[in-house]
């Protein structure tokens, strides 16, 4: 039920569900990020309260020739329930086979991504190089949906470029098809990540009174008082984070505070950063192993302790050590030092 008043929506009844899958009132969703939602990623962002992931996109490809890297990122666990598996391919046929490959590990549900703008994966046929021929991102979707006996939903753009902003007719075939939720990112695929994400659009979306599935908004959500305002001027059932949270899982708890109260929690404190670097590194080592573990891990140092003064010095000695025992020596020394510091 939603009361309307100058465009305003106003959300009096929402729980979200995929499938039989309840995600509660107004859900937040982690993004699935190439290089960056791997386990040891959402195990820290599952922790900070978000309350569906997925997986990095695998490559139906991938999947299909048993290649290592693809088969790596099917590897869910019990804790991250709700799970999603996201897949991204341009062949119909092998993006089914890919299905029913991700459905065996046992997920809750797979996600098609329609969305990614990078070249090496548009050039391709894939991700949103579909928006380009939405009768055969239709049928590949219909597939998609025969192949699994999970809830299967989308992710995607509001279109290709300027001309060809039809998120509001593919959102109702996508959905007359049988998926069970739909993600829309407020950019077109000429766009990439420039510019300010049109949520005017995605809020069309959910206006459709045609829609009956839930409609999750992705694009420039960076704190809680943003995430309430969009809930409330464009009435999506939940917002997908993606950036903002690297570094950042935190960011899900600041919303589901703010919406619950009104009020701000405080910023993590530094002894709070530094428990959230070593869980992530401590999982990217068991994940990995030690060499890769630590060497991937390097990524995310300046994320977890953006914002600190004369942080430099230390985030070098974190990304030359070698041995996990010097990195933790070095947090060591940061919660010592900052916390002082910092009281």
């Amino acid at each position: 039920m939603w009361i309307t008043n100058n465009a305003v929506f106003i959300q009096l009844i929402n729980v979200a569900k995929i499938g039989n899958i309840e995600l509660g009132n107004f859900p937040l969703l982690l993004a699935p990020m190439e290089d960056v939602s791997d386990p040891p990623f959402r195990a820290v962002c599952k922790e900070g309260g978000a309350d569906l992931m997925y997986t990095e996109f695998i490559s139906s490809e991938g999947l299909i020739r048993h290649a290592a890297k693809s088969k790596q990122k099917l590897d869910i666990f019990e804790y991250e329930r709700p799970i999603g598996i996201q897949l991204f391919g341009g062949d119909i046929g092998n993006m089914a086979e890919s299905a029913r490959i991700a459905t065996e590990v046992n997920p809750d549900l797979i996600d098609i991504n329609y969305g990614c703008p990078v070249k090496a994966v548009a050039c391709r046929g894939a991700g949103a190089a579909l928006l380009q021929d939405i009768p055969k991102m239709v049928k590949m979707t219909e597939e998609v949906v025969k192949a699994t006996h999970l809830p299967v939903t989308v992710k995607t753009r509001l279109g290709w470029d300027e001309q060809t902003k039809n998120i509001v007719e593919v959102a109702e075939r996508l959905q007359d098809i049988g998926i069970k939720a739909l993600t829309v990112h407020g950019r077109t695929r000429v766009q990439m990540y420039k510019g300010e994400a049109n949520w005017e659009l995605i809020a069309k979306v959910k206006e459709n009174p045609r829609m009956h599935i839930p409609v999750f908004g992705n694009g420039d959500i960076d704190s809680p008082e943003k995430a309430i305002d969009y809930k409330n001027r464009y009435g999506v059932d939940g917002v997908m984070i993606g950036r903002a949270s690297i570094g950042y899982p935190w960011i899900f708890r600041e919303i589901k505070h703010f919406l619950k109260t009104g009020e701000k929690l405080a910023a993590p404190t530094i002894s709070e950063r530094v428990a959230a670097t070593r869980k992530h590194l401590d999982f990217s080592i068991r994940w990995k192993g030690d060499k890769l573990g630590i060497f991937e891990m390097r990524r995310h140092y300046s994320n977890y302790f953006k914002g600190l003064p004369d942080f430099k010095p230390y985030r070098t000695r974190l990304v030359e050590a070698l041995h996990h025992e010097e990195i933790y020596s070095i947090l060591t020394e940061v919660d010592e030092n900052y916390s002082l510091v910092l009281v």
